[in-house]
């Protein structure tokens, strides 16, 4: 009843939009999209694609999301309509049904005064004490259910406030949470004078009843010298700003958290040092410093970045974890790498201790020449290395007609931590890849790929390292403006030891192939896709998680009106 009543009041402000414009001559503006996605699910219990409920028995499963927005006398209306049908994003091993309205806003500015009431997507500074996002690969939509109000000190700065409780899936976590936030831009006279954007921020969350007593319980079961009294009230500070300078620019940002209950994955009970690492409760402040300088002119950029974490899980609640209920967001420190054996190993954000360094340089020539480098290198606050990489590619542009490009990465990749896998050693990889586009007219154009993995040994196991060496090769052929079709294929050239085994021992080489149509017709996209994927890590800005292995074929439509 609830989302026929919201239904037909949104239907109703349209309607009634469109007569009142009619006779102002004053026409509102409806736009939106259409998202939606469904896969049919075939078992091969070689690659481990079995034994969940999709190919089990419902061998279908699928996702979409309707957007409509609607603008009129100074009004900004929007609603959003979900629905899941056997849906593996929310537990990639389980499947999840329901339908909904995921998100409604009202959105109106007065002179200087602002508000929004509704689903309300917001960030204070990066978003290291509070980020409301929606990640849809990931099932991540944590927009705050409430009231945000905004008021212009001036032409420069502003101040906003909100309050409400964060979204979760068509309900809302009950915990609540408030914050106020403050920025500005600063400028000096002169041509080329510096420029300030600095700005502040406050968090609080009051943890709801339900919650407190089920820690409190939980805590009852704990040795004594691990119980600790939590407090209902966290907050959260911070402060940024970004120096423009010439071909400088600087950001800085830092933060801290009052004492919070966290949950370790990793943690031991202090009684017992020899323990097998298992959940934990923990109370502790936390604080996050990040830095980014960038340069860039003449065809040079340079881009380096610090950020040091500890114990900063910033949630609604200490009982959810993984991807729920997370109210700030901790920017990623490794470059997000786009091909396919190149990013097969990435590193998740460590909420309760990191010690990131990254640098990015490029430099082209002429713009027909580039060059880019990028390391990485991420720590635990005891200096034990969790990730790094070298990253070199090098591009050549001859005309418009065909480009070349080649590059080699090498990854140092903590599996024990990022993908909960004890007692591994870290996987160790060297990649080369390489690219040809080539345009034959203006319509037709191919692109091919080659890609070839090494990983390292595990002398323990006196195999490869996890799944072993990998070779990766693609074509496309790209009929502009509608067509476009790829295929390609990831081949375990050198099955390591978690590869399937065959009843003598040996180890399987196997294919994973992959063939894509898509469609594109002025707004509206669609493909359909066959897809046999290995096991792998999933990520989306710097948010990752472990995915198991897929089988069967992927269909996806996207349209916007």
């Amino acid at each position: 009843m609830c989302v026929l009543r919201i239904l037909t009041i949104f239907a109703g402000i349209i309607l009634y939009g469109g007569c009142l414009s009619a006779q102002n001559q004053d026409n509102g503006r409806l736009s939106g999209n259409l998202e939606t996605n469904a896969n049919f699910f075939i078992r091969d219990s070689l690659i481990g694609a079995a034994n969940i409920p999709q190919y089990d028995r419902q061998l279908y499963g699928a996702e979409g999301w309707l957007n409509l927005n609607y603008s009129n006398w100074g009004f900004d209306v929007g609603i959003r309509f979900d629905f899941f049908n056997n849906s593996n994003l929310l537990n990639p091993t389980s499947s999840y049904s329901d339908q909904g309205i995921g998100r409604w806003f009202v959105s109106k500015k007065i002179d200087q005064f602002g508000l929004t009431a509704g689903y309300i997507y917001d960030q204070i500074g990066s978003g290291l004490i509070f980020r409301a996002f929606e990640q849809r690969p990931l099932l991540i939509d944590n927009a705050l259910y409430g009231l945000r109000l905004s008021y212009d000190l001036s032409d420069t700065w502003k101040v906003k406030g909100f309050t409400g409780r964060q979204k979760q899936l068509f309900s809302t976590y009950e915990s609540i949470i408030k914050g106020i936030n403050m920025e500005g831009f600063v400028s000096f006279k002169g041509e080329n004078a510096p420029t300030l954007a600095p700005g502040i921020g406050i968090v609080n969350r009051t943890l709801d009843d339900a919650s407190m007593d089920a820690l409190v319980a939980t805590l009852a079961n704990y040795p004594e010298e691990d119980i600790f009294v939590p407090k209902h009230n966290t907050y959260a500070f911070t402060l940024y700003n970004t120096l423009n300078a010439g071909p400088f620019s600087w950001y800085l940002e830092g933060a801290f958290k009052t004492r919070d209950v966290m949950n370790d994955a990793f943690g031991i009970f202090s009684n017992d040092t020899t323990a097998t690492p298992q959940n934990k409760f923990i109370n502790e402040a936390g604080s996050v410093l990040f830095t980014s300088l960038n340069y860039a002119n003449k065809g040079i950029g340079i881009l380096a970045s610090l950020k040091r974490t500890e114990n900063f899980s910033f949630r609604t609640r200490p009982q959810v974890q993984l991807n729920r209920g997370i109210i700030n967001f901790l920017p990623p420190s490794a470059k997000i790498n786009t091909f396919r054996l190149s990013s097969r190993y990435v590193p998740a954000t460590q909420e309760l201790g990191e010690m990131a360094l990254q640098l990015d340089v490029r430099y082209n020539i002429k713009r027909k020449l580039n060059f880019y480098l990028n390391l990485a290198n991420i720590t635990n606050l005891e200096d034990d290395l969790l990730y790094r990489e070298v990253y070199f590619e090098t591009s050549y542009r001859k005309s418009r007609d065909w480009k070349l490009l080649w590059g080699i990465q090498h990854q140092n990749y903590n599996q024990a931590v990022f993908e909960f896998k004890p007692n591994v050693p870290n996987v160790q990889t060297l990649t080369s890849f390489a690219e040809l586009d080539y345009r034959f007219n203006r319509k037709t154009s191919m692109r091919f790929e080659f890609q070839y993995m090494n990983v390292g040994e595990d002398e323990i196991a006196e195999a490869k390292q996890d799944y072993g060496d990998w070779l990766f090769a693609l074509i496309e052929l790209s009929l502009a403006p509608n067509f476009t079709f790829t295929v390609s294929d990831m081949y375990n050239v050198g099955p390591g030891k978690n590869a399937p085994t065959k009843s003598n021992g040996e180890r399987y080489q196997l294919h994973y192939p992959r063939i894509d149509v898509f469609y594109t017709h002025r707004a509206n996209r669609f493909s359909l896709s066959y897809v046999k994927q290995v096991e792998g890590v999933v990520c989306t800005g710097g948010i990752c998680r472990l995915e198991p292995a897929f089988s069967g074929f992927k269909f996806t439509a996207n349209s916007t009106f």
